[in-house]
């Protein structure tokens, strides 16, 4: 028998969650492996924005405690390597970036990637994956919300955050003889 049957609300977030990472984990290593030329950045804003909404759902219930309090071996670690290294190469020329390391406590900027950013992401979730694919629901359930709060979500922000501006400046940013082109025949058509 699963190991949260009993909670039927616990068991609908774990099911919910897993289905979020296993499509985060999918497209992210599709996108990485030039599966989707061209649709790259809006694939992985989707799949970010949807993982993020689903570690929101992960922060709005109750901390969840597994009925052990050691975490079991979840087996062998997943080698996050490659995909960091496909993402680092396909964000070649905006891969690094700079942000505000704890927005609440100080102003202070560090150096940060995005496709670290993606790959820790991938690795965090993976884990509890892990946990929740050999029967051990609530302990992966306990490591999602855990490491949403710890460094996953964080990271998925600051990366979404990134990808997004990537994005505009691809769409928004152009010649200024184009963009007055465009004005000139927006306003005589």
């Amino acid at each position: 028998m699963p190991e949260i049957s009993a909670d039927s609300e616990l068991r609908d977030v774990a099911e919910q969650m897993s289905a979020q990472a296993r499509t985060f984990l999918s497209t992210t290593s599709q996108v990485a492996s030039g599966g989707f030329p061209g649709a790259e950045l809006s694939l992985l804003i989707l799949a970010t924005s949807d993982l993020l909404a689903a570690g929101a759902r992960l922060a709005a219930i109750t901390d969840v405690v597994p009925v052990e309090r050691f975490e079991p071996d979840a087996g062998r670690e997943t080698d996050m390597d490659p995909l960091r290294t496909a993402l680092a190469q396909m964000f070649d020329g905006f891969d690094d970036y700079v942000e505000v390391t704890d927005p609440v406590l100080s102003a202070d900027v560090a150096p940060a990637t995005l496709s670290g950013d993606l790959a820790c992401v991938a690795d965090e979730i993976a884990k509890g994956l892990q946990h929740f694919d050999d029967g051990h629901e609530l302990e992966g359930l306990w490591w999602w919300q855990f490491s949403y709060l710890s460094s996953w979500g964080e990271r998925a922000s600051s990366g979404l955050r990134v990808l997004q501006g990537v994005l505009a400046h691809l769409r928004l940013d152009v010649a200024d003889d184009v963009a007055a082109e465009a004005e000139y025949d927006a306003l005589h058509a």
